[in-house]
């Protein structure tokens, strides 16, 4: 009987054993109280970093958009005006300018045809008195002078407005001279002359030839003869050069 109530006995001994080692340990309360107090505490979040906005530009109003508009309309306006104004200012300066040249022309027409008409008249009295008075002209036959010669063309560079004609109305062919104003005191239009080179190059062509004055030069030329030649080439050979005129008559 009691040999069974210990094995009994011993039974329930290792049953409790064994329970308590397969039961595990639990923590003590204050650390469970702690544990419990940690996750009812709320963590709030961490506030978000607030990134740097981007500055927008400042949108103009439409007030100022219109006044903007307006001002570069009326900037634009007043350079067209501008321009146009200056257009006809141009336009007119070229107007004036072109009114005073013809009107220069005209002018040096009128001059040139005023000094062949009074070359003209100027031959016609000379032949008068020379008809009239034949011993007055006999003393020009025989006067001689020693003067600067050179050659000219019909070219309004070296004449006028009308190369071909002379200054006493006729037209201008092989032997024809112009002398300067001075000279023609002592050798007046239609007195024939010749010609001599003082240097000898040019007398082959001089030599038995017989010129007539018909022509005058620029007023700036004193102590000068010009004789016409046909081409610019003959008259750049020619040159200048020291002559002797004699009048024939």
């Amino acid at each position: 009987m009691v040999s069974k109530l210990n094995r009994w006995t011993l039974s329930v001994l290792f049953g409790f054993a064994g329970l308590a080692c397969a039961t595990p340990a639990l923590p003590a309360s204050t650390l469970a109280s702690d544990a419990v107090r940690q996750a009812m505490v709320v963590t709030p979040p961490p506030a978000p970093v607030a990134q740097p906005t981007p500055v927008q530009a400042a949108r103009p109003q439409p007030a100022q958009n219109a006044a903007a508009q307006t001002a570069a309309a009326q900037t634009a306006a007043a350079q067209t005006a501008a321009a146009q104004t200056a257009a006809a200012q141009t336009a007119a300066a070229r107007a004036t300018a072109a009114q005073n040249a013809a009107a220069r022309q005209a002018q040096a027409a009128r001059q040139a045809a005023q000094a062949r008409a009074a070359a003209i008249a100027q031959t016609q009295r000379q032949q008068a008195q020379q008809a009239a008075a034949p011993v007055a002209a006999l003393t020009v036959r025989g006067r001689s002078a020693i003067v600067r010669a050179t050659a000219y063309n019909s070219l309004v560079g070296q004449t006028d407005s009308t190369p071909f004609i002379t200054a006493t109305g006729t037209r201008t062919r092989p032997g024809v001279v112009a002398l300067s104003r001075d000279m023609l005191r002592s050798f007046p239009y239609g007195t024939r002359i010749a010609i001599e080179d003082l240097s000898g190059r040019y007398n082959n062509l001089l030599r038995g030839r017989v010129f007539i004055v018909e022509d005058t030069m620029a007023a700036r030329k004193t102590g000068s003869l010009d004789i016409w030649m046909s081409t610019h080439s003959q008259a750049i050979t020619f040159g200048a050069r020291q002559v002797r005129i004699t009048a024939l008559r």
